[in-house]
């Protein structure tokens, strides 16, 4: 999955305005343009479609956490310069407040069956044995789950 659908998507899910957008880089120290929302937001195709690097989603996600749980006390964390599946995953479960059991669950609104056990194997410590990598297919199926309970209403 690329930067600009993981964007593209959580903006449809939680249905943001171009403001909000601005408003979730903002709550995360960085100013961004409604230009620059604009061009990340469009689709591949689209020959003026700008690529989302890996910092600015960072930011956009430590945005999202800001917005839904607070920002935190002291300095904010610093937007990672490279990203993957399992900081991405991490960062939404943390944004949305969501258990293990919340994560399933959303899974399975997208009928994709995953065990606690394979689950928390994405949010350990990568050096650890038990850490697995967090492929699209799950990344994606968590994302058109949190679309059917967030957007679509079906809790």
């Amino acid at each position: 999955m690329n930067n600009n659908d993981i964007l593209r998507r959580i903006r449809y899910t939680f249905d943001f305005s171009d403001s909000k957008m601005i408003e979730l880089f903002g709550l995360a120290g960085r100013e961004v343009t409604r230009a620059q929302v604009s061009d990340w937001l469009k689709k591949d195709e689209d020959p003026e479609v700008k690529e989302l690097d890996d910092e600015h989603l960072a930011v956009f996600l430590n945005g999202l956490i800001n917005d839904r749980r607070g920002k935190k006390e002291g300095p904010q964390p610093e937007p990672e310069k490279r990203l993957n599946n399992n900081i991405i995953f991490r960062k939404l479960k943390i944004a949305l407040d969501l258990k293990d059991e919340d994560i399933l669950h959303i899974l399975e609104l997208a009928n994709f069956r995953l065990g606690r056990h394979e689950l928390s194997a994405f949010f350990r410590n990568p050096s650890q044995s038990q850490y697995r990598d967090c492929k699209d297919q799950v990344l994606r199926n968590f994302l058109h789950g949190m679309q059917i309970k967030y957007h679509d209403g079906t809790n």
